[in-house]
């Protein structure tokens, strides 16, 4: 299994070669376009979660409003509640 080490060893090596790119990457300030596009971003989401609340307020199950919330929020946000986890 020396292999594996070999292995695991490379990918550490690699994931801590990245690091400085990424850092570089996040530490670029967004021009013009990329901030409409943040803000509509947000928009699309507050717009999926304000629907989300509206789902449970009008007595829907959690699974089904969090399906949709799921189905609004494709391709905007981290995770399947949309970028944002309760402490529940």
């Amino acid at each position: 299994m020396k292999s594996n080490g070999f292995i695991t060893t490379v990918m550490i090596v690699a994931a801590l070669a990245v690091q400085p790119a990424i850092a570089a990457e996040k530490a670029k300030p967004h021009g013009a376009a990329e901030v409409k596009k943040d803000i509509a971003d947000h928009r699309a989401m507050a717009e999926a979660h304000l629907n989300a609340a509206k789902c449970f307020e009008a007595g829907k199950s959690e699974k089904e409003c969090h399906g949709q919330l799921a189905k609004d929020c494709k391709g905007l946000a981290i995770g399947k509640y949309c970028g944002m986890k309760h402490s529940h």
